[in-house]
């Protein structure tokens, strides 16, 4: 790992490590793969994750690192869940949440960033706690949704983008920088088919007759 760590590629002048080329590109394929609600989004996903925490431990960005390690886990549970929810028309099941569920993924959000923030701040893990933890819990918290098959993960994942932009700009990481503009697109565009593909799926629920039964 630390040869892929200290060597790379010069694009357009300036240096990508490889650990961090290769990551990006299998977390930018995860995207792809999750739009087309594939099970091998998950085992490209551990990959991804493998190779960002040694970019991230470099950095010094400790939310960023720590985030891997349980994005690991959670990809661990995606995968399992999406075994679980596929349909022989329509693939892996999504939906949209309900008002109960969404109101719990906007408090973790909130809740999760401020903990977090807290707990970076005081072991000093981050020069920049508070949107390192908005990135960390909103990642964890978009995976969590993603596994479920919830179309709204696509939604928190534009909000850790906002922030992860300037946060990866500011520390050197331009490159993934430029990854996470590309998320950008493609979280559109995914959200827009996971969308269509929920409404169809339920519309073709057959409707039961309450009198009938």
């Amino acid at each position: 790992m630390e040869a892929l760590l200290q060597h790379g590629v010069v694009v357009f002048g300036q240096r990508v490590a490889w650990a961090e080329l290769i990551g990006q590109l299998c977390a930018l394929a995860v995207v792809f793969l999750a739009d087309r609600r594939t099970l091998w989004t998950w085992p490209v996903q551990v990959g991804a994750t493998v190779l960002l925490f040694a970019v991230y431990s470099s950095a010094h960005l400790g939310g960023l690192a720590t985030r891997q390690v349980v994005i690991l886990v959670i990809s661990v549970y995606g995968w399992w869940a999406w075994t679980r929810r596929r349909d022989p028309v329509y693939g892996v099941v999504v939906r949209r949440a309900s008002g109960v569920e969404r109101g719990v993924l906007v408090g973790a959000m909130v809740l999760g960033t401020a903990a977090v923030a807290w707990l970076l701040t005081a072991l000093d893990a981050s020069w920049a706690p508070w949107p390192d933890a908005w990135i960390f819990v909103g990642t964890l918290v978009a995976f969590a949704a993603q596994g479920m098959g919830l179309v709204e993960f696509w939604l928190v994942w534009l909000a850790v983008d906002a922030v992860g932009v300037p946060l990866q700009l500011a520390s050197g990481l331009w490159f993934s920088a430029a990854i996470y503009v590309v998320f950008a697109v493609l979280v559109l565009r995914g959200w827009s088919h996971w969308t269509r593909t929920a409404a169809l799926a339920r519309s073709s629920r057959p409707v039961i007759d309450p009198v009938s039964g």
